[in-house]
């Protein structure tokens, strides 16, 4: 797989990911269409074939998948026990109690930090990153940046939908990155 391919081995999940994610305009600020997943959550048999494409679509062995806040944890927990790996919460900061290792990163207004517990990334461990969306980037570029920094060899990230008008996969550059749903 190249580090821009969509996972499209199955056609009709797409179909049946883009007929389950509900758009909601203006949330939460006026000009943001919000993705809500819970109707997919809510459909077993999708939410099922969901987290195994997912999972199986960076080539493994993966040690620890990595989860950013909040939705990405909905994703990546059941995503770790299909590949029979550890789960890895990447948290806001003051989320979790100490010793943590953070990444302060920029947001288009501000900036914000990811923390994790240290100790549950052993060095050397292949990590996958998982999340439910896409955006920007700049999420998934400080989580790689942190698990790196404790050690880990991050092999890839999965996206149940990425944004394709925002710059994510270019700031993802040089690691496998694997949609299940790109939206324009």
């Amino acid at each position: 797989m190249t580090a821009s391919q969509n996972l499209t081995d199955d056609p009709q999940l797409s179909a049946r990911i883009a007929e389950l994610v509900r758009d909601v305009p203006d949330y939460p600020n006026p000009g943001v269409i919000f993705k809500d997943i819970t109707p997919l959550l809510a459909d077993h048999s999708a939410f099922e074939a969901t987290i195994k494409a997912m999972a199986h679509a960076i080539p493994g062995p993966i040690d620890l998948v990595a989860g950013m806040e909040a939705r990405g944890f909905i994703v990546a927990a059941p995503v770790a026990l299909e590949l029979g790996a550890g789960f890895v919460p990447v948290r806001k900061a003051g989320k979790l109690p100490g010793p943590v290792a953070s990444r302060e990163y920029d947001l288009e207004y501000g900036s914000a930090t990811v923390e994790v517990h240290p100790f549950t990334v052993p060095a050397g461990s292949r990590v996958l990153v998982v999340d439910d969306v896409l955006a920007t980037g700049g999420t998934a570029l400080a989580t790689i940046e942190l698990l790196q920094e404790c050690g880990a060899e991050v092999v890839g990230l999965s996206f149940l939908m990425d944004l394709t008008f925002l710059p994510g996969r270019e700031r993802l550059a040089g690691y496998p990155v694997n949609a299940l749903l790109s939206v324009g």
